[in-house]
């Protein structure tokens, strides 16, 4: 018999997020909103009530823990696909399999993790076995399950929202990961861990196993910073928490709070978003939110653009900071975006009016002679260069304002000039007659 070598238990090895994986419901952490006593899914796990179900949670909060503990407490089998690698081939041998414990007298829960990957399709291939009982259904998804998973489906499975671990969740996982390994974490290496593993049990317990493999005794802060090396939060840049982030720093921006938006800038640029993205955004922000209360938002905005173009990271980071600092700042309004709005409705409703002939370009002589651009006041003839109670709307359609200007910023003058002119255009229509502006 030849002797062992390196490589002979390496296929044999059970990961340590896997070897402490719950056995029982009361072995999850951190899930108490969810599995708490007296809380629906708690019930139906203690009762024995099988029912189809949407886990939606970060990654490493315990969905596949959830679904495996499902088969169990509904005394079924259980058939797990996954929709990144799998596919229709894989939602047939599904079915098959489960018609084959069917006919054993024995229930199939089948779990597809990543659901959201399955196109509409694929998904609507579960709905005739859902429906006829086949199979509980139990899907897990990191995605918003009302954008990414089938209404049909979604109706017919009930949603469970599993939250991030928090910090006291996590310090005791990796107490029990490193009791597990033979190891002593300090305290501030715990903490360090904590931070690193961003809410995912799985995430830190595969750190602690890194930290502590090979080593004797305690594990200090400089081992953990050594084996972490340089990393990032976690960060699903195309996932709800990107969007959820960028959502906090445009109402960071928008409620006028510099440090919250200084802080959602730097939490997407630390978890890896695209810095030109974010600067897109801040010229939305500036044109929906600040608009004509402050003109110069728009283009400080544009310049932060330019100069991360220019210098790159980490330089160019800067002037995306000072940008968010400057719209945080500014005043604000979203005056011209109503107006935008509204003005866009009021096209829909009245459809394709004809331009008004007083309107109407008059290159030819022909065109003039049937009217276009007759009696045309032009504004520069005309005292403080406006046409006072001229009507630019179509023929037959009520003068509309959409712009209405707030009172901060410039826009506060722009509505004293508003408010001038539209006494200029009373003074020039004819009594009981309407105004151009109203």
């Amino acid at each position: 018999m030849s002797a062992p070598t390196l490589f002979d238990d390496l296929g044999s090895r059970v990961p340590l997020a896997e070897r402490l994986r719950p056995r029982t419901l009361d072995d999850i952490v951190g899930q108490a909103a969810v599995l708490g006593p007296g809380t629906p899914l708690r019930r139906a796990f203690d009762e024995g009530i099988a029912h189809s179900m949407i886990l939606w949670g970060p990654p490493g909060t315990g969905k596949t823990t959830l679904a495996r503990l499902a088969a169990a407490a509904f005394d079924a089998e259980m058939i797990a696909i996954s929709a990144v690698l799998g596919g229709v081939k894989e939602i047939r041998e599904a079915v098959e399999q489960a018609q084959a414990n069917r006919a054993r007298g024995r229930h199939t829960v089948l779990f597809v993790d990543e659901v959201h990957r399955f196109n509409k399709a694929q998904q609507d291939a579960f709905l005739p076995h859902v429906e006829s009982g086949l199979f509980t259904f139990v899907g897990a998804t990191t995605e918003n399950p009302s954008f990414e998973v089938n209404r049909a489906l979604l109706s017919r499975a009930t949603v469970y929202v599993l939250g991030s671990l928090d910090a006291d969740a996590l310090r005791g996982l990796a107490q029990r990961g490193a009791t597990a390994m033979d190891c002593t974490l300090a305290a501030d290496a715990i903490d360090a861990l904590v931070v690193w593993a961003d809410g995912d049990a799985r995430r830190l317990l595969n750190t602690v196993e890194q930290v502590c493999s090979g080593r004797s005794g305690a594990v200090d802060l400089a081992a953990v910073k050594a084996a972490l090396g340089t990393a990032m939060r976690r960060f699903d840049k195309g996932g709800d928490a990107f969007y959820d982030q960028i959502s906090a720093l445009h109402k960071s921006v928008r409620g006028s709070d510099p440090d919250a938006s200084l802080y959602w800038l730097m939490r997407m640029l630390d978890g890896g978003t695209d810095p030109e993205y974010l600067a897109r955004r801040l010229v939305r922000i500036a044109i929906e939110d600040i608009g004509l209360a402050d003109p110069r938002a728009w283009r400080v905005a544009l310049d932060a653009a330019d100069t991360y173009a220019r210098l790159g990271s980490p330089e160019g980071e800067l002037g995306l900071a000072q940008a968010v600092l400057y719209l945080a700042i500014a005043p604000k309004s979203n005056a011209g975006y109503v107006a935008f709005k509204a003005a866009r409705a009021a096209v829909e409703q009245h459809g394709s009016a004809p331009v008004p002939p007083h309107l109407r370009n008059a290159p030819t002589q022909l065109m003039k002679d049937l009217g276009h651009g007759h009696a045309y006041r032009y504004a520069h003839d005309e005292p403080n260069a406006y046409a006072a109670g001229e009507n630019y709307f179509p023929e037959g359609m009520p003068p509309q304002r959409f712009y209405e200007p707030t009172p901060r910023g410039l826009e506060g003058k722009i509505g004293e000039k508003l408010a001038w002119l539209e006494g200029l255009d009373a003074q020039a229509q004819p009594a009981g007659k309407p105004g151009n502006r109203r």
